[in-house]
């Protein structure tokens, strides 16, 4: 698995195969590239530093303890 970030852009693409996409979904800022066999094989994050923090935001938790050592 390859992965690259251009912040020209702010695009994240990360590679799962070397296979050329047959055909690509897109849902949201997040665009999914398949095979023939509809096994995915690359993602690419549109508008990642924002779409990456808030996909980050949903699996952790909503309250934090801070634990004193």
């Amino acid at each position: 698995m390859k992965y690259k970030y251009d912040k020209e852009t702010d695009t994240m693409v990360i590679e799962l195969s070397k296979e050329k996409p047959d055909f690509a979904e897109q849902k949201g800022n997040i665009i999914t590239h398949y095979n023939k066999e509809n096994r995915p094989i690359e993602i690419e994050i549109l508008n990642a530093s924002k779409t990456t923090l808030e996909m980050l935001k949903a699996m952790l938790p909503s309250k934090v303890e801070t634990v004193k050592a």
